[in-house]
């Protein structure tokens, strides 16, 4: 069974305790990663997830992602942190290189759904990118947050500068392609929809 958007945003996923490397992931990338798993028979890996509203405060990631490797670590082989940089500025590397573990490459989860290279090279900076998860949490994440469920004049404040909302559907979904340009119209932004798949995340996890 699939786990609840609203329990991933809040709480995350627990590990169940089987396996012998540990994901520490980004709850917004727990469904992809268990169908990565499913998919691969992947056995020996474990997902562990953080809440996904961290992506908010970035600045949190790191030492939460050390309190997890003290508090789950000791029970595997290996651990592996299925984050990339999310805004941390570097704090997040600096972390896993002193616990001597890896992580994902890569500047936020956009880039390697892209594919890390090909997002360097395209250089989007007037676009504002969703995730499936996004989609579906959009006003957990982005709406309520920014206060513009309370305050619309301030859409202009927080996204004049932006031109496209570019939607990165790891799933060929109608209903979520239609709720990702709701959203768009929303803010006021044109619309892309990218079939990107899993993009570098399935390599990643392959090399966990």
């Amino acid at each position: 069974m699939q786990p609840d958007d609203a329990t991933l945003t809040r709480d995350g996923l627990a590990p169940s305790g089987r396996g012998r490397v540990l994901l520490i992931a980004c709850g917004a990338l727990a469904r992809e990663i268990l169908a990565l798993i499913g998919r691969n028979g992947w056995d020996h890996l474990d997902l562990h997830c953080l809440p996904a509203i961290l992506h908010n405060r970035p600045d949190r990631i790191a030492p939460a992602v050390e309190a997890a490797v003290a508090a789950r670590g000791a029970g595997y082989e290996r651990v592996f942190v299925v984050y990339a940089d999310c805004g941390t500025g570097g704090d997040l590397a600096r972390t896993c290189e002193r616990l001597g573990i890896g992580m994902v490459e890569g500047p936020h989860c956009y880039a390697f759904y892209e594919g890390v290279e090909a997002c360097a090279e395209k250089g989007e900076v007037t676009c504002f990118y969703l995730t499936d998860f996004l989609v579906r949490q959009f006003d957990a994440f982005v709406w309520t947050p920014l206060g513009l469920d309370r305050h619309s004049e301030l859409r202009e404040m927080y996204f004049g500068n932006y031109t496209t909302l570019v939607y990165q559907a790891q799933t060929d979904d109608p209903a979520l392609t239609a709720l990702a340009r709701a959203h768009a119209d929303r803010l006021g932004l044109g619309f892309e929809r990218r079939l990107t798949g899993y993009g570098d995340l399935e390599r990643a996890l392959a090399r966990a």
